[in-house]
Order: structure tokens, then sequence, then C-alpha cells
């Protein structure tokens, strides 16, 4: 029995400075017994079977004092005042070895500039913890160090300091699980935060050093003054890439995709992902003969390959990445994702996120808290990232740390998932490689988010033409004087006896004859793996933009999906409003009821499972339906429970998956760019809670959705319904700024519809599968129209029809007695239409334009012919005039239009704001417009 439990069995210890310790560690224990270390908890487990047996909930205190007691009457009066001093003590070493783990990042070495002045840590003092320098050699139990049951606190100080106050510090205290917080203890106690690593292994750390120098000093003489965001004072980061992913393949991950700003990219695609260096001094020399419409720089562009690892091939993909640094993020997440589904892997196990951040974007973006907060969710979640921060200590070539953050780390973001966090002195490779090694295991046994903080410095600027020291004078003062990695690894190497003094500028020198004759530098590429996952895109690479597609469905193949979408199990009680939706429904699907939008929409998706097409869809309310139509998830009256009818049509059905999301627009939509750029036969669909709302993400629409393909060739079909149109709701609920999107539109880069039908819409949704090309699609969706009494398809429409660009006039007007037409896309033409109707008006057509890019010219001026008497084409719209389409499309309107006829505009006059926020005004403007539009002369 150890000496700990014979002193509290022999002696009282709730009276002094120990009894809130003791307390807290018993509430801890009550709790959860697992929580506390084995020695209290083998104590406590005496107190509750004497004391608290049949009253679990005693209070603390009273628990005690009874238990003192008893023990009392026993001892007879005997003296205990010695052993007493004992126990307090034995618990403030306990308590100073909880300090270091929770406190000892705050005195440790991991930053190789020594850029701060270290201070005192109280709480690592012995004197805070009531111990002195005459306790040191005095051995106690180390509970749960990892070590023997019993050291000198000599020893045991030695022991902490090593392990979390050296190269390597970690914080993890504050994780929720006793079971992650007692794996990474033993990890790191176990060692001390530093394992002996082979001759070999080291060798090859300072191989991937060296290589990481190399280029970068290669390139630094070949292409003076051009920009190549260089790596050097982190070099570490090859070694540590090179490890993860050998650590990972040796797990079983199979695919690793890896997300990352420019710092450094070029030094990761030529040392990790196997990129030739003959290809990259042809990018630095501009030969580069591409049949992109755009392209992009060099340190944007993606690559991928297959490396072999101990646990067989493993596929890396870095993907594309714009200058907007942490955007990448959640792109990644959502093709790790896709992968994911595609192999089944539902616990993350085969394919693996890498994202590799910049430490003033990982704390200033809030994409990455965005990104963070979808790790754990139903919809988002990969299994666990492993995030590492390439941390320069500065943000641009400016900003001191000081105006970068308000907290004490860059990373401290991270804490709120519970993302256990590693700071790690990029001087010390050999703890780098630790520090990932732990990370991965980490990782790939949780299951959960890990963050890597490479701490390490930017020996250029922030690009290679920039003057650092104009702003950070001291900061460059001790980086010009500083060793770099690798001379300071090969030293160490050198007098570790693990290689000659001649090694290094050997191993150099072959490096650099590699790079002269173009050879590929990375370790363990390997050509022609066969992945039956990988994904063939040959069908829709290359493929025209086309507006045709097959997209109607024969009845009796409608018939039994919509049996299936109307049928609810037995004991499933409804909600009465839900109740009455799926009854008219079934109605419709009988014939002896006008299809709605909610309808039209769901068999749409019903019919593309049918087809072999995954779906998937996201959005703040999308399983019901931000306006109560679409209702695809059923929810149980009675106990909460779901059922989801598109998940129950057929055996054997390809997925199904509506989330309604997290509040976020701009991670939600990266994510579901990058699962569609991984998923070609997926339709995917992100939903605005409102359209207006899209514009929280317009990083993700401008620099991946609507330019991806001409910069890097990647397809995308993404799909963004926006809830758009005026009715009086206010400036933030009207527009989803549809000007900027036709604005971006260019190259049948993508496609911009305002679908004003059910059936309209279930055909412009098929046809975005149907086709071979994959382009994205951005809808103008209805909120009012949803249950507009004309805005209604029949079962006909569906089956025989298909997507029509323009809709021609629906009354029987005589074309010859038409004096004006009036174009219009959207609700503003179910206004129009009645209004005419009311006023008796014959000598108006009104014409939909239902896609507005690419834009229809073909379509639209068949449909104008028939007017050849009219003399005036007015566009109507109820946007103000510089926003909407008008601006946007008036030169196709005027090349559809005849020379005799005038072009006139009907709408909102300018205006800054997107809609008024009194209803009054806007009823009074709606008015007007409208009126404008079917005055003969009226517009502008």
């Amino acid at each position: 029995m150890s000496a700990l439990l014979k002193a509290f069995q022999e002696s009282s210890h709730l009276y002094g400075s120990n009894a809130p310790f003791i307390e807290d560690l018993y509430e801890r224990y009550l709790q959860d017994p697992q929580s506390v270390p084995e020695e209290w908890r083998r104590f406590f487990d005496r107190i509750q079977e004497g004391v608290a047996r049949d009253a679990p909930h005693t209070p603390v205190r009273e628990a005690f004092r009874r238990f003192d007691t008893r023990r009392a009457a026993r001892l007879r009066g005997t003296s205990c005042a010695p052993e007493v001093s004992i126990v307090q003590r034995q618990a403030a070493v306990l308590r100073l070895i909880d300090a270091y783990r929770i406190r000892g990042h705050q005195d440790c070495t991991v930053d190789p500039l020594a850029l701060r002045e270290r201070k005192p840590v109280p709480d690592l003092a012995l004197a805070y913890h009531g111990l002195t320098e005459a306790d040191l050699d005095t051995e106690f139990d180390t509970g749960t160090l990892y070590a023997p049951d019993r050291l000198p606190l000599r020893e045991i100080l030695r022991i902490l300091r090593e392990t979390y106050c050296g190269n390597l510090s970690s914080e993890y205290m504050y994780l929720n699980s006793t079971e992650q917080k007692r794996w990474i203890q033993q990890r790191l106690e176990s060692v001390r935060a530093r394992p002996r690593y082979e001759p070999g292994l080291r060798r090859r750390i300072l191989e991937r050093i060296t290589a990481a120098e190399g280029l970068e000093r290669y390139l630094h003489a070949k292409y003076v003054g051009q920009k190549r965001f260089s790596l050097e004072g982190g070099e570490s980061l090859i070694p540590l890439l090179d490890q993860l992913i050998q650590r990972a393949g040796g797990h079983g991950v199979k695919e690793i995709v890896i997300g990352m700003a420019h710092r450094g990219r070029l030094n990761v695609l030529v040392n990790i992902l196997g990129k030739s260096p003959k290809e990259l001094f042809e990018e630095f020399e501009g030969k580069v003969d591409s049949r992109l419409l755009a392209g992009d720089v060099k340190y944007h562009q993606g690559f991928s390959s297959d490396v072999e690892t101990p646990g067989g091939p493993v596929h890396l993909a870095l993907g594309f990445n714009p200058s907007h640094l942490e955007i990448i993020s959640p792109v990644i997440e959502g093709s790790v994702r896709a992968r994911q589904q595609r192999r089944g892997d539902h616990d993350g196990s085969q394919v693996l996120p890498v994202a590799i951040h910049g430490d003033a974007a990982f704390a200033g973006q809030g994409v990455v808290m965005e990104t963070l907060n979808m790790s754990n969710t139903r919809g988002f979640t990969t299994g666990g990232t492993i995030h590492v921060i390439v941390n320069n200590q500065i943000g641009f070539t400016t900003s001191h740390p000081l105006d970068a953050r308000s907290s004490l780390y860059c990373t401290d973001v991270a804490k709120m998932v519970e993302a256990p966090i590693l700071h790690v002195n990029g001087d010390d490779p050999e703890a780098v490689v630790f520090a990932i090694e732990l990370a991965v295991d980490y990782r790939m046994t949780f299951h959960r988010d890990v963050v890597v903080d490479l701490v390490c410095y930017r020996r250029h600027g922030h690009n290679e033409a920039d003057e650092p020291a104009a702003t950070q004078p001291m900061m460059y003062k001790k980086i010009r004087q500083h060793p770099t990695v690798r001379e300071i690894y090969s030293r160490r190497l050198i007098e570790d006896g693990v290689i000659a003094p001649e090694d290094p500028e050997r191993i150099a020198a072959d490096y650099r004859k590699c790079l002269d004759e173009g050879r590929v530098v990375a370790r363990n590429i390997v050509s022609g793996v066969r992945n039956p996952y990988a994904v063939d895109w040959s069908r829709h690479v290359g493929a025209e933009y086309t507006d045709e597609a097959d997209t109607g469905v024969p009845l009796e193949v409608l018939r039994p999906l919509m049996d299936r979408l109307t049928h609810v199990p037995e004991d499933f009680e409804l909600h009465p409003r839900v109740a009455r939706i799926l009854s008219e429904r079934r109605k419709m699907a009988a014939g002896a009821q006008p299809l709605d939008w909610g309808f039209a929409e769901t068999l749409a998706y019903a019919t593309l499972l049918r087809d072999g097409h995954p779906v998937r869809i996201s959005g703040q309310d999308s399983g019901r339906g931000t306006f109560f139509h679409r209702h695809a998830v059923l929810h149980n009256q009675r106990d909460g429970s779901t059922y989801v009818p598109l998940r129950n049509l057929f055996p054997g059905q390809p997925h199904f998956l509506v989330i309604d999301s997290l509040l976020s627009e701009e991670a939600v939509l990266g994510f579901e760019y990058g699962y569609a750029t991984a998923s070609p036969e997926s339709l995917v669909i992100w939903e605005a809670q409102f359209g207006d709302f899209a514009n929280g993400a317009q990083v993700v629409i401008d620099q991946f959705i609507s330019s991806g393909e001409v910069k890097w060739g990647r397809l995308c079909h993404l799909v963004l319904f926006l809830p758009h149109g005026q009715e009086g709701q206010g400036p933030e609920h009207s527009s989803a700024r549809l000007e900027r999107f036709l604005q971006l539109c260019g190259n049948y880069n993508m496609q911009v519809c305002v679908p004003s039908t059910p059936a309209q819409a279930f055909h412009m949704l098929r046809r975005q599968m149907r086709r071979d090309c994959r382009k994205p699609l951005v809808v103008m969706t209805p909120k009012s129209l949803l249950r507009h009494k004309l805005a209604t398809s029949t079962l006909e429409d569906l089956t025989d029809g298909r997507f029509q660009l323009v809709i021609g006039e629906v009354d029987e007007l005589k074309a010859t007695q038409v004096r004006r037409v009036v174009l219009c896309a959207g609700k503003v033409y179910y206004e129009l239409l009645q209004e005419r109707r009311e006023r008796g008006i014959e000598d108006i057509a009104i014409l939909r334009v239902e896609q507005l890019y690419p834009f229809p010219r073909r379509a639209l001026k068949a449909e104008l012919r028939r007017y050849r008497n009219a003399a005036e084409v007015v566009w109507c719209q109820e946007e103000p005039r510089n926003q909407g389409a008008w601006y946007q499309i008036r030169h196709h309107l005027q090349a559809c239009k005849s020379e005799r006829q005038e072009l006139l505009y009907a709408g909102r006059p300018v205006s800054a704001s997107p809609a008024p926020g009194y209803y009054n005004l806007h009823v009074e403007q709606q008015r007007a417009l409208i009126d404008q539009a079917l005055t003969l002369g009226g517009g502008s």
C-alpha cells in the first residue's frame, strides 16, 4: 500500500489549505470515478463504502467529517501531527503536477527567436503550492505521471519541465473527455515529450530539411526577385508533412486532402507531392502552355499524386486555393466528405483532411471559426481534421502579434471544439516529427480535430521583393543572425555521431543535382496506382455547354415515386399543417389538384435518385424549407422522431441527405462547393435562408464558384437556391443581388435562372444532372410564389415538358394587335398578368425570360418575331434600376428586338438600398412599376 493511502487512512486532512483541493477531487470523483488518479480513486472508494454507500449525494465536507470521526475513534487519541504534514505536501505535489499540465506551455522554449521575455508562471513555483527546496529530495507519489510510483520531487520537477516546458508544449487539460486527457498524458509523459528516434529516421529528417532549404535557395538564385512565398524559416513543415503521410498510411488512411495558402506551397508541391521541378521552372519562366481560359499564378495551383506508406499507397490531393487564405478550409472539408461518402467511410478512417494555416489568418479570419464549428455536426463532420499552423509570428509584413489577435495564442480559437494543441519549436525537427505523430494518432483514435502550432519565423518578407526590416527591425536583426534549421540540426546529428561532418554538404549537393536535372525529388512517389473509388471525369471534361436535355419522366415512373413520397409510417403523428400538405400532395398525385412548387421539387429529387444520382441539400431551414414548402423531413409529434420519404423510395437507392446547417453562409457554401467538385454525379444544393444572405459567402462565389473552371479547370455543378423577390419584407429579405451574379458571368462559366412554375423547377433540376457539362447553377427561387394560385403545373407538364428558356404569352391575344411587349422574370410576372386581366388589356403581351445567363437570344428573338407590330419592348423588374438584371442584359435585349422597336425600362428608380423598409412605400413603388409596364408610352 502506498504512503499516500497510508497517510490518509491514519490522519485527517480536511483542516488547512488542502481542503478545497481534496473537495474538488472528490466532487470530480462523484461525477466520474475515472477522472481522478488511481490512488485517490481507491481512497474515495473507501469513503463511499464506509460512509455514503446509501447516500451517494452526501455533501463532500460532511462525508469527510463522518469518515474522519470513525477513524479518530479507532486511533484512540494517538497523535498524528507528522502524518498531516506528509499528506499536505503530497497533495501539494499532485497540485503542482496538474499545474504543469495546465500552464507549463507558458514557460516553454517553443519560440526559436525567443522574441518574448520569459516571465515566471506563479502556478509553477514550489512556494505557490506550499512546498520548499527542502522537499526536493523527498519522495512523493507521482499519481499518473507515467513514471515509477514514487520519485524525489527534484526528479518529478525535471520530468515535468522536460515534458511540458521544452521545445514541445501542450494544451489539453480543458478537454472534457477524461479518456482523451489520459491518452495525451500517457503519450507525452511516458517519453517526456522526446522519443528517441533511430538513426535512419533522423537522417531522413535531415534529408527533408535539406530539400526544403535547397529548393528555396535554388529558386532564390535562379529567379531573382520573383514571388515564391518562401518557406525559409519554416523548413520543418516538410519533414512534418512527410511523417504525417507515412503515419496516416500506417493507420490505414487511403486519401489525404490538403488545403493551404501560398506560404511554402511551392515547396510542398515539389518536395511532398512530387511535382516535377522542371514543370515548376517552366512556370517561373512563363513557358506554360495551358488550355485554361484564364489560369492562375503558380502558388495557387493544386496537384495530386500517390505516395507509398507502410499501409499501402496513399492518394494526396492539394486543393486549388486563391489568395483568400483560410477560405480553402471548408472547401477541403467538403471534398473529404464526398470522398468518404463514396467509400462508405462513415467515421473518417480512410480519408483524412489536413489544413495548413498561417498564424495571423487562423486567428483573424472568421471562416476558421465557422469551419471548426462544423467539425462535429451531422451533415459536415469528416472525422476530425489535422490543423498545422505555420506560425511565422507575424501577419503580412507589418502587423505585430499584439495587433493580430486579442488572445494569448493564435490557436486559441480551436479550444471552442476542445481540440488539443501542440506548440512546437520549428528549429527542433525531431520535436516537430513527434508532435505530428501524436496528432495523427490522436485524430485516428478519437476522430476529432487536433492542432500542431509550428512556431518558426519568416526569413524574407511577405514576398521576396519586400523589405521586412523597414517595419520589423528588431525581429529581422535576430533573423539575420539566426542559423537555419538545417545548420542547427546538422550540427546536432554530427555531435550525436549519426552522420559524418561532410554529410550535410553531400546531401545538399545531391539535391541540387536532382533539381538541375529536373527530376522528381519527393520521397516514395508511386505511379500507376489503381484507385477503385476514383471519379471518372472523362464524360464531363471538355463537354460543351448546352441548354437542351431530355428531362421528361413517364407517368408510370412518377406514380410509384409519388406514392412513396406521400407515405407515412404507421403511428407517425404529423403536425396538422404538415398532414394537410401531404393530403394535398396525394390529390396532386391523383391528378385532382394542380402541382405546387414543393411537390414538383421533391419529385425532381426522387426521379434523379431513381436515375442513380445521390442528392445532398444543405441550408439553415432546408429540411422543412424556410417558407414551409418542402417538408423533406417529417417530424413525429409524439416522440420527435423523423422520417425522410426521399430515403425510402426503393431498396438500394442512392444516398439522400437534407440537413439543416449551422448558422453560417461562408463555411457551409465553401463546404458544398468542395463536395460538388469531388462528386460529379451527385446533385448538390446550397440554400440560403433568404437570398440576401448569400453575400455572407461572397468570397466563395467570387473565387471558386464563378471562376474555378477558367482558373484551375475545376468543374463544379453546385446549385444555389436564393429566395428572391420584393414582397415588402425590407432591405435584407428581398434581393439575392441578381446583378452581382450576372456581373460574374462569362465564358459560359455558370447559369442564372429564375423559374416561374413548379414544372420549370422540376425540369431545371433534372437538366442540371442529365447533361454531360458540369456548370454551377444559381437559382432565384420564390417565396410567396410557392403557394400562388397561378404558379402551378400539371403532371403532363412533368412527363412531356422540358425547361423553357423563355415562356411566351399564355392568354389568347392577337399577335398583330400587340403594340407593346413586356419582358420580365420571376414573381412580377404574375402581378403583371393579374393586373392586365383586370384592366382588360389586349394589346400588351407578357413574356417570361426564365434563364438570364447564358442569355437565350435565339429563343427570345423567336418569341419577339410574333409581335412585329409592337413599337415598344419593355423590361420590367421589381429591383431598383441600378440593380437586378436591367444593366446586365440590356445589350442582349437590344440584340433581340427589331431596329424599329424602342427598348424601355419599367421598375423602381435608382436606390442605394435593395428594397424599401416601409411597407406602404413598397406597395406604392410596386403599383407604380406595374402601371408603368402596362401603360403605352410608359417606361424610360
